[in-house]
């Protein structure tokens, strides 16, 4: 196979979190839609699936725990990656996740684009969706974790709040959690896969590396960073083996048809959830 030039994307570890993410989440939205289309046929199913509806409920809240715990670790690793000698350049640098005025600009410039009024912007490290993408797990995992607790554990909760604040939790559960299953099976599934430049699988995320020609025609100014600094994240070398790429190929896609039929069939039932 020709040796190709690839850039280090994801390390080992930062693609094992993304792995564990995609398991749990994958096994919540299965076990949640259990519960709450547990009056149709399509839920009694699912259920069956589990082991029954005690199961897929138990499984549910083990599997949060485990979530809750991931995310817990994940912390932590963060802040292993901090440079603590200059932690405001650390966090708010070109290499960092999190969303500073650069992004905004970056946004103006992708309407102005969209319009015809002005070139393209120059996308660094990480694109203005990509970090949208990673901080939307950090308002929604502890809003449902929250909201899970206290409907597994009512009565030490109503020692401490009113029985109504049960009624709100499970109204913020459920819709955090919709508004995540459509956002990662709609909006995140069409541009790691389904979008021209991705298409037929942004492989980044399991495979580690990203052909250096897509880095230039993406993300160049991460590429001009990168070549002034005489970084040595250039790596050369060959394309995943072919046994990989076709496992990688077939476990994405398998989740991704199941969580768009998950999706599908939430909508097709959505007036028959179980409101208890």
């Amino acid at each position: 196979m020709t040796p190709t030039t690839q850039i280090r994307r994801f390390s080992v570890i930062e693609r094992l979190f993304h792995f564990f993410l995609m398991i749990t989440f994958m096994l919540q939205t299965a076990t949640g839609f259990s519960r709450l289309y547990s009056v149709t046929a399509w839920g009694k199913k699912i259920n069956a699936i589990f082991g029954g509806y005690e199961t897929s409920l138990l499984i549910h809240i083990w599997v949060g725990g485990l979530m809750m715990a991931g995310f817990v670790i994940h912390t932590a690793y963060l802040l292993t990656r901090i440079n603590w000698r200059t932690p405001l350049l650390s966090i708010f640098g070109p290499d960092s996740l999190v969303p500073n005025l650069s992004d905004l600009k970056d946004i103006g410039k992708r309407i102005r684009w969209f319009f015809g009024l002005g070139p393209p912007p120059r996308f660094d490290r990480w694109a203005y969706w990509e970090k949208f993408d990673y901080w939307a797990v950090y308002w929604g995992l502890p809003l449902l974790a929250v909201t899970g607790l206290m409907l597994i554990y009512p009565i030490p909760i109503c020692r401490f709040l009113p029985g109504w604040s049960l009624n709100i939790a499970i109204i913020l559960h459920r819709a955090e959690a919709v508004l995540a299953v459509s956002y990662i099976f709609i909006v995140h599934f069409f541009i790691g896969h389904i979008r021209p430049a991705s298409f037929p699988m942004n492989e980044a995320m399991f495979s580690g590396n990203v052909p250096l020609a897509d880095v230039y025609e993406e993300k160049p100014a991460w590429m001009e960073r990168l070549k002034k600094a005489g970084d040595t994240e250039l790596i050369i070398g060959n394309a995943p083996v072919l046994w990989y790429r076709v496992l990688y190929f077939v476990f994405g896609y398998a989740v991704l048809v199941f969580g768009v039929y998950l999706l599908i069939n939430g909508i097709i039932y959505s007036g028959q959830v179980n409101l208890h």
